[in-house]
């Protein structure tokens, strides 16, 4: 486990991603605006996550609104956990878990900033390396623009979100093959 006694550090390079092999590391990329209410859940979540204790082979990242930037990560990384806001007309607050292996497998109703994240997974599909992609949504029912502000359903969900992410996270992680393994 990552020491907890420090604060997080903010990585203001993106050497980090690539000082040493990632591809048997894990990364949990949140996506969202943090002036959109509960748009914001997926860089809420990272936010969290950063709080506690995580596991030596997850590494958490504010995404942001997402694009073609984050595009270097894929390439690092043998598996991604996106973490979005949906409104997919659940409840607020429901978390969901999808393996989408296209853009168009990804919800249609992802928040505000879709039409970008969607085109950036399809530039993923071209490239030499694919990781293996997972989606943890948090339904929404609104976007309350120019507010930090987020409800109590999305932020109820907050824990159940982060348990489910480690948790598959783990599973995910026990499945990887170590280099030197033998049947």
């Amino acid at each position: 486990m990552k020491n907890t006694s420090q604060s997080p550090q903010g990585i203001s390079s993106d050497s980090y991603y690539f000082e040493k092999d990632k591809t048997g590391s894990i990364l949990v990329l949140g996506v969202g605006n943090y002036l959109m209410g509960d748009e914001s859940i997926g860089v809420r979540l990272i936010e969290a996550l950063s709080e506690g204790s995580i596991p030596d082979y997850l590494d958490i990242l504010d995404g942001g609104t997402g694009g073609f930037l984050l595009l270097d990560r894929f390439q690092a990384y043998g598996t991604v956990i996106f973490v979005d806001a949906t409104m997919d007309g659940k409840p607020a607050g429901t978390v969901s878990l999808l393996r989408p292996k296209f853009a168009s497998d990804f919800p249609k109703a992802l928040s505000v900033h879709d039409v970008g994240l969607k085109d950036m997974i399809e530039a993923v599909y071209l490239l030499e390396h694919q990781p293996d992609l997972y989606l943890i949504t948090v339904s929404i029912d609104h976007i309350n623009p120019m507010s930090v502000e987020v409800s109590q359903p999305v932020q109820e969900a907050i824990p159940v979100a982060m348990d489910q992410i480690l948790t598959l996270a783990q599973s995910l992680h026990k499945e990887t093959p170590v280099v030197g393994d033998h049947l």
